[in-house]
């Protein structure tokens, strides 16, 4: 006599579906949202247009989750999808701006670190970055920010490894002539 073994429906239609990390969309989010609001706030200078781009993104995994085949691609995925909206929001250039009651809690700094000095410095980089053409503000952030490889960044944003090579390039040579990262003198 055998037992008969309980499966899920999803696991029953798609016998060649990976396992996935993350049996539910709400685990999903729970798991990465730290890492890919971090993506989020690296595409946009206002942390609260952050959060609505990464909302936005999500909701749009949320419909796709069941067509998505390999959940372990879940936050290439993701990103394509906070890029690809930003950009759309790039070209609509629409300006909607809401008041927030409550601001994300400051990260600890080290010991002896100056807080002004370091907020200073990372204003400044952030205004140098946003600066840059959407493109290669785009790879810089993907490059730099998210730590992914050439090729990856390339995969991602859909075009070529010469491509994005080109454009950070372009994009480190102007981050390093602008005046306001020069070091003091």
């Amino acid at each position: 006599m055998t037992t008969p073994v309980c499966t899920s429906a999803s696991a029953a239609a798609a016998p060649g579906r990976q396992t996935s990390l993350y049996p539910t969309f709400a685990a999903y989010v729970r798991a990465r949202q730290p890492v890919l609001l971090r993506t989020a706030r690296s595409l946009t200078a206002n942390p609260n247009d952050a959060e609505d781009l990464l909302q936005t993104a999500l909701a749009k995994t949320y419909v796709a989750w069941e067509r998505i085949e390999d959940h372990r691609a879940l936050d290439g995925y993701v990103r394509r999808a906070l890029v690809n909206t930003r950009t759309s929001q790039w070209r609509k250039r629409r300006v909607d701006e809401f008041v927030c009651e409550e601001l994300p809690e400051p990260e600890p700094l080290p010991l002896g670190e100056d807080p002004a000095e370091r907020q200073a410095l990372r204003d400044a980089m952030w205004r140098a970055v946003l600066r840059l053409p959407a493109r290669q503000r785009a790879m810089v952030v993907l490059r730099y920010y998210e730590d992914l490889s050439e090729a990856q960044t390339a995969e991602l944003l859909g075009v070529s490894v010469g491509t994005v090579k080109s454009a950070v390039s372009r994009a480190l040579c102007k981050l390093r002539e602008d005046p306001e990262l020069a070091p003091a003198r």
